[in-house]
């Protein structure tokens, strides 16, 4: 992320509430879909959208709910507890919840958090359930010096001890794929094959992995043919523009159109969480044209 200071105070302020509650076509296709938002039109929808508000620090929840669902935004990602009504009374869903990691560094690959993560996990899987959501992230933490093999065998090791809660709530652990080359410096789930070999070392479907396009494009790129081998071991979907993580159109790399299409091909019904922050003053209007270019 380009301020990933900004989404840890995010974070943190979330846990602090939290536990107070208890492709066809070429680069002028970028400039059509941006075109699209002046005009009065209806989204195809085959891809179900939503969005980080910790990208819109200068709008209120309340104002990034109303402006989404009137684009067409069907949910709000990395919300808990003490945001979710706020949502609901928009008629968005929660399809990525947040509220029980400790932060983005201090994850399951250490044992030393663990006692904390599976009090926190083990208190929040019922509540995602009991409000109606499926997916709740979580991290694997920074490496600290372990090999891929200790890492694995940590995290596998504290969440397998949640996966029987998980399966009795039907909820999802998620963990997040972050990119440690430019944002996340040391964090040890920072490619593909190493979250999917995890997946399949934890072995239960209530565990998978956050692919974030944005981070996964800065340490290993190949995002189509990555998205399309591996697409079972996916739970959800993160955008932003390469690099610095704004616009998703034609002032970067990726072309999300081809992404949005080679996800679908999968048969993925979940979520694609628009998460780019805004370099426009117009935030909302680069929302709503992020929105219609991913639109296929």
């Amino acid at each position: 992320m380009s301020n990933p200071q900004n989404r840890r105070s995010a974070i943190k302020n979330m846990i602090t509430g939290t536990i107070a509650v208890g492709a066809a076509g070429t680069l002028t296709s970028f400039a059509n879909a941006g075109e699209k938002q002046h005009a009065a039109m209806e989204l195809k929808g085959n891809i179900n959208q939503s969005v980080c508000p910790w990208c819109y620090t200068d709008i209120t929840l309340d104002e990034l709910c109303a402006a989404g669902k009137a684009m067409g935004l069907k949910g709000i990602d990395l919300l808990g507890p003490k945001d979710w009504p706020t949502a609901k009374k928009y008629g968005l869903d929660s399809p990525m919840c947040n509220g029980a990691e400790i932060n983005l560094t201090d994850g399951f690959g250490d044992k030393i958090y663990h006692e904390t993560l599976i009090k926190n996990y083990s208190e929040m899987i019922p509540l995602v359930a009991k409000n109606g959501y499926k997916n709740l992230i979580c991290f694997s933490g920074s490496r600290r010096g372990k090999d891929d093999e200790t890492g694995w065998n940590n995290c596998a090791e504290g969440l397998k001890k949640l996966m029987p809660i998980a399966e009795k709530y039907n909820v999802v652990l998620v963990m997040e794929l972050l990119n440690s080359k430019i944002n996340h410096k040391d964090y040890q789930c920072d490619h593909t094959a190493w979250g999917v070999e995890l997946v399949k070392r934890v072995g239960s479907d209530n565990f998978k992995l956050l692919y974030d396009i944005y981070h996964m494009q800065i340490d290993e790129g190949d995002v189509i043919r990555t998205i399309t081998d591996n697409h079972q071991y996916i739970a959800h979907y993160h955008t932003g523009g390469v690099p610095g993580r704004n616009e998703i159109d034609e002032t970067q790399e990726l072309y999300y159109p081809a992404i949005m299409k080679a996800i679908l091909a999968t048969g993925y019904k979940g979520y694609v969480a628009q998460e780019f922050v805004p370099k426009r003053p117009d935030k909302l209007a680069s929302l709503k044209q992020a929105v219609h270019i991913c639109d296929v």
